[in-house]
This record gives structure tokens, sequence and C-alpha cells, in this order.
């Protein structure tokens, strides 16, 4: 039962997830609200990469963001974007369909070098570094667009943008 809510979830925010990555405008792709902020394909990419980072929790006893790039070079075409989103959902699905609970309260540690960011089960890990990281930057995404004048897609109940019917 555990593990069917776990991948019960993941695949609900994935799901809702590529929603709002469907509606990428490709002509704002360079586009960002502030000095501070990323660009709207640069916040589309971190998606792409939150999801790779989701795959590596079950490739990975533990994920070391020292060794990998900060940014990667922001996606530029929404195709490409779902595309590699896809790719990596199909990736996720499998690992999750082959796992068992056994594997989903193993030990994964995230860290930056020598400094330990956090240690916890894999399951737990999935959810907070994971999907909940991913849905934080979903709706960074949605307010993008709200401020672009781009309808805004209901991710848990229709939004301001759709007919209630």
């Amino acid at each position: 039962m555990v593990k069917q809510l776990i991948v019960g979830d993941a695949m609900h925010e994935l799901a809702t997830t590529r929603r709002i990555l469907e509606r990428l405008p490709e002509e704002h792709m360079t586009w960002k609200p502030h000095v501070k902020s990323m660009t709207l394909g640069g916040l589309a990419t971190h998606l792409i990469n939150l999801l790779n980072w989701q795959v590596a929790i079950f490739h990975y006893p533990e994920f070391d963001l020292s060794t990998v790039p900060l940014r990667r070079e922001p996606l530029e075409r929404r195709e490409e974007v779902l595309k590699e989103f896809d790719a990596n959902v199909i990736k996720l699905e499998k690992l999750l369909a082959e796992c068992d609970e056994k594997t989903l309260g193993e030990e994964w540690t995230l860290r930056n070098g020598d400094h330990i960011i956090l240690r916890q089960p894999r399951a737990i890990a999935l959810r907070t570094f994971g999907l909940s990281h991913m849905v934080h930057h979903r709706a960074q995404l949605g307010v993008y667009f709200r401020l672009l004048d781009i309808p805004v897609p209901g991710l848990y109940g229709p939004s301001a943008d759709e007919e209630v019917k």
C-alpha cells in the first residue's frame, strides 16, 4: 500500500507538471520577471533537471551537487522540453515499478561535497527533494504564465482561466 501511494502521488504530480509544460510559450522562453529570476525556458529546463534528480534517487545511494553544473543551457522549444520530460517520466515509472518497499526505505543522501544537505529514506527524498521541489518550481512557472497573460491550467481543480463545469 505504501508503494502504491508513492507511485500514485508521483504520477499525479508528473502529469500535472506536464500539463503546464504543454503551454510553454516559445516566443517568451528568454523572458524573466526579474533580474534575479530564471528565464521561462530556464525554469522549464530546471523542471526537467528535477526529474533527472528523481531518477538519480533510485540509481545511486547519494547525489553530490558539487559534481553537476549549477545550470544547464535552457531549452528553447516546447517540443524539446516535452520530449525530454516524457523520456524521463518513462525512466522514473520503470524504476518505481521495479522497486520494492525495502528499496523505498533505503537511506539516500544529498550532499554538496562534504556538506550533507539531507539523508532520508528514498521514498521521502523522492517526495521532498524531487516532487515537492518540482511542485514549487511548477508554481513559479504558473506565476510567469499569469504575468504573461497565458492561461494557467488547473492543477488541483479549475484555475481562474478555466470554466467550472
